[in-house]
């Protein structure tokens, strides 16, 4: 497949360096991971892993704004978003 467009992102520099260090030490490119991730996400229509919160102070996938939502609204969301999680993965492993 011929790689004919340029996608363009701003991150911290910081980030940018670490990861490129990362991938180099993978035997890759961050580039190239981009690539991976964005085959991958087509093949799994959405994220190809499920987001989680892994550290106590680490902002929610949900947002920064997520603080200021109505309790019941939150709720409503999350129990809605973890069903989806769940039926998506059932209908995986049927396949």
């Amino acid at each position: 497949m011929a790689k004919e467009s340029i996608v363009q992102i701003r991150m911290d520099s910081s980030v940018k360096e670490a990861v490129e260090i990362l991938y180099r030490n993978l035997g890759t490119s961050f580039a190239e991971a981009v690539r991976v991730f964005a085959a991958q996400s087509i093949s799994e229509n959405g994220y190809p892993f499920v987001p989680r919160l892994y550290k106590k102070n680490m902002i929610s996938t949900r947002g920064r704004l997520e603080a200021y939502a109505s309790e019941l609204l939150r709720k409503q969301e999350e129990d809605a978003f973890m069903k989806a999680m769940v039926q998506r993965h059932e209908n995986d492993s049927r396949r």
